[in-house]
């Protein structure tokens, strides 16, 4: 099936839809969306956010904000692996290299935004990518139960000139605050939900080397690197996800 406002297809998983882009075809939408005059936003759903979304299932705005997103990209093998036993193909445009490949070749991009990180981030993008402005918001911890967090974040993305919004504050509140933005359609560009892709491209986090993530074993290097904050999403709540799709598969099929 195609969705609305688009001309390529997409397939339900799990109960969220799927856009059925290859990266480069990703990479030209984005960078179409970040020359428009409205706002647009991505996001790029791994397995922490598939069990978060059905540990919440009958949170309608939660699920809204994923379901109204420009674009939604499937940014974990297991769940493209997941897909594949399901008779469906969902191609992987994981969040770091869909960032990395719009800062190596931005095209007509002159400005980006970030929302979150720190002065030390800032400085090594600048550093990086010195052809482009770059604009910076640092919101408080906590943005997810502050809705005056949230507000100033909607007015800074309304009154900033960057054609592309790097929302690296983690899920689900950079979702939420970018549907709360499109909703008002007075903000205008691209916005991509990309975790914690800014740090690994200045250093400032290891990402897994290249055959860890072929081989699906991404999650496994990050929980190495950061046990103590990532042992329960990794160990306890990331295995939800093999029941979430064996009831899907049970509902699908009835």
């Amino acid at each position: 099936m195609s969705s609305p406002d688009s001309q390529h297809d997409t397939a339900s998983f799990l109960g969220l839809r799927f856009d059925l882009l290859d990266e480069p075809h990703a990479l030209e939408a984005v960078r179409a969306f970040a020359q428009g005059d409205r706002f647009a936003y991505v996001v790029t759903p791994n397995v922490d956010h598939l069990v978060r979304l059905h540990r919440e299932s009958g949170n309608r705005r939660f699920w809204a904000a994923y379901e109204n997103a420009k674009l939604r990209l499937c940014d974990s093998r297991i769940l493209q692996s997941l897909a594949r036993l399901s008779g469906l193909t969902l191609h992987l445009v994981t969040g770091s290299d869909l960032t990395a490949r719009m800062l190596g070749s931005p095209g007509e991009l002159h400005s980006a935004a970030v929302i979150g990180g720190d002065e030390i981030l800032m400085r090594e993008l600048r550093a990086l990518y010195p052809a482009l402005s770059w604009h910076w918001h640092a919101p408080p911890h906590g943005v997810l139960h502050n809705p005056d967090a949230q507000r100033a974040i909607v007015e800074f993305v309304e009154g900033c000139p960057a054609g592309l919004f790097f929302f690296a504050i983690g899920a689900p509140q950079s979702e939420l605050v970018c549907a709360q933005i499109a909703e008002r359609h007075l903000a205008r560009g691209a916005a991509l939900c990309i975790g914690a892709s800014l740090e690994f491209l200045t250093g400032a986090k290891a990402r897994a080397p290249r055959w860890m993530q072929r081989a699906g074993l991404e999650w496994l290097f990050r929980l190495a690197s950061e046990p103590a904050r990532l042992w329960r999403r990794y160990l306890i709540e990331g295995p939800q996800i093999f029941l979430i799709w064996w009831r899907w598969r049970l509902s699908s099929s009835r």
